[in-house]
C-alpha cells in the first residue's frame, strides 16, 4: 500500500523525454533560425549557402529519425537517445569553430543525425511507459520541449548575439551545445527503455481489467523482428496520414514571416512577435491533443486536430487583418505539434511498446517526404500567383485530405 502512494517511475522517464526535445529539436534545430543572420554575416555567406546548411540539417536529421527508431528498438531507447546528444552536443560546439562553408555543412549534418536520433526515441517513451488509454497525453508532454526549447533558445540566444559582438553567433553554438551535453548526461541517469527492467508495469496498467494480458504481449511483441514493421499495411496508413502533415504545416511554417513583412506591411520586429506567441502557446499543445486522442481516439482526434490546422492556414489566407493573423496564430499554435503527438502515440497502439521507437522511425519517413516537398510546392504558387494567398489555401486544403484520411484509420487489431 505505500509503494502506490509513490509517484511511478514512468512520469521521471517522461520528464526526460521533455528534456531530449527541448535539446535536440530546440536547441539543435530551431535556435538555427536565431542565429543564422549573425551566422551570415560572420561567415560572408550568402542565402544559398545559408539554406544549404538547413538542408543538410534537415538530411541528417530525416536519416537517422528512421534508422534510429530501428536503433532503439533493438539496443534500448536509453543508450541511442545519450549517444545521439552527445554527437549533437559536440557537433554544435564545433559549428562554433566552423570557418569554411564544408565544415559549417558537415557539423549541421552530424547534428542533424543526432537530432533525429534522439527525438524520435524520446517521442516513443510514453508508448513503453504508459498504457495505450494514457499514452497520448504521456507523448504530448514529451512534444512540449518543442515549444519549450524555442521559447528558451528565443530568449538567451539575443542577448549571447549582443554580449560577445560579432563572435555572439559562435558563442550561443558553444553555450547551447554545452547545454546538450549537460542534458545527454542527465537523460542517461535517469531514463530507462522500458518498465519490465525495473520491476515496473506501464502507468495506467493498473487501471486495465486485462492488465495480465498487456503484460504478456510486451513480451511477445519484445520477440519480434523489427523488421517486420515495414510489412505492416497498418503503419503504412499510418505514414500516409503523417505525411499530410509534413506537406502543409511546413507550407504555413516556411512563409509565415514573408507573408506578414511583404504582403502584410508588418515590421520584421511584428511579425517575430507574432512567432513567439505561435511558439509560446505551442508548448502545451501536445499535452492537450495527446489528451483529446486518448479519449476520442487516435482517428477523431487526428482528424480533429486536422481541421483546426486547415481553418488555421485558410484563415491566414483569406481574414487578412490583424483578427484573421491573430486568430490563426493562435488556431495553429494551440495545434501545432498535435499530429505528430497522435501519430507517436498511434504507432505505440499499432506495433507494441517494445517496436514503437521502429514504427515511429518509419513513418517519419512519410512526414519528412512532405516536409521536403512543401516549401518548393509554396514558393512555386507563390510566384506564379505573386502572393502567399494560394499556398496558404493550398496548405489548408492538404490538411483537410489528412481530416479525411484520419477518419478511415482503424484501430489497432
Amino acid at each position: 500500500m505505500k509503494q502506490e502512494t509513490k509517484i511511478h517511475y514512468g512520469w521521471v522517464v517522461i520528464f526526460m523525454g521533455l528534456l531530449t526535445t527541448i535539446a535536440a529539436h530546440g536547441f539543435g534545430r530551431m535556435s538555427y533560425t536565431i542565429i543564422l543572420p549573425a551566422m551570415k554575416d560572420g561567415l560572408q555567406f550568402n542565402y544559398t549557402q545559408l539554406g544549404l546548411l538547413g538542408t543538410g540539417n534537415f538530411i541528417g536529421y530525416l536519416t537517422m529519425a528512421i534508422i534510429g527508431g530501428f536503433l532503439a528498438a533493438r539496443f534500448g531507447t536509453r543508450i541511442v537517445i545519450t549517444l545521439a546528444l552527445v554527437l549533437m552536443g559536440v557537433t554544435m560546439m564545433l559549428t562554433g569553430l566552423a570557418q569554411s562553408f564544408g565544415f559549417a555543412f558537415a557539423m549541421r549534418l552530424l547534428t542533424g543525425l543526432g537530432n533525429g536520433a534522439a527525438y524520435v526515441p524520446a517521442m516513443a517513451l510514453g508508448s513503453a511507459w504508459f498504457a495505450m488509454q494514457k499514452r497520448g497525453f504521456a507523448t504530448g508532454i514529451v512534444s512540449a520541449g518543442i515549444g519549450a526549447g524555442t521559447l528558451i533558445s528565443g530568449l538567451v540566444v539575443p542577448p549571447i548575439l549582443a554580449a560577445f559582438g560579432q563572435n555572439g553567433w559562435r558563442f550561443s553554438w558553444y553555450i547551447l551545445g554545452g547545454a546538450v551535453l549537460a542534458i545527454s548526461g542527465i537523460v542517461y541517469g535517469f531514463v530507462r527503455s522500458r518498465p519490465d527492467q525495473m520491476g515496473l508495469r506501464p502507468v495506467g496498467a493498473e487501471e486495465m481489467e486485462t492488465a495480465p494480458a498487456a503484460s504478456s504481449e510486451t513480451k511477445k511483441v519484445s520477440a519480434l523482428q523489427w523488421t517486420g514493421v515495414i510489412k505492416m499495411g497498418s503503419v503504412w496508413y499510418l505514414g500516409v496520414v503523417y505525411f499530410f502533415y509534413g506537406l502543409s504545416y511546413i507550407i504555413y511554417m516556411v512563409f509565415f514571416a514573408a507573408y506578414l513583412v511583404e504582403e502584410m506591411g508588418f515590421t520584421q520586429e511584428a511579425a517575430g512577435g507574432v512567432w513567439a506567441l505561435v511558439g509560446g502557446l505551442s508548448i502545451f499543445c501536445g499535452v492537450i491533443w495527446g489528451g483529446i486522442s486518448d479519449r476520442l481516439g487516435r482517428s477523431k482526434g487526428a482528424a480533429l486536430a486536422y481541421l483546426v490546422l486547415g481553418l488555421s492556414y485558410i484563415i491566414y489566407a483569406l481574414i487578412k487583418v490583424k483578427l484573421g493573423i491573430y486568430l490563426s496564430a493562435v488556431m495553429f499554435g494551440l495545434t501545432a505539434w498535435s499530429i505528430p503527438t497522435i501519430m507517436a502515440a498511434a504507432a505505440g497502439d499499432f506495433v507494441g511498446p517494445r517496436l514503437a521507437p521502429a514504427g515511429l522511425g518509419f513513418i517519419t519517413l512519410f512526414f519528412g517526404i512532405g516536409q521536403a516537398l512543401g516549401p518548393a510546392l509554396g514558393g512555386y504558387l507563390a510566384d506564379i500567383t505573386q502572393s502567399f494567398t494560394m499556398p496558404f489555401l493550398t496548405a489548408g486544403g492538404i490538411s483537410l485530405v489528412g481530416m479525411i484520411f484520419s477518419l478511415f484509420l482503424k484501430k489497432p487489431g
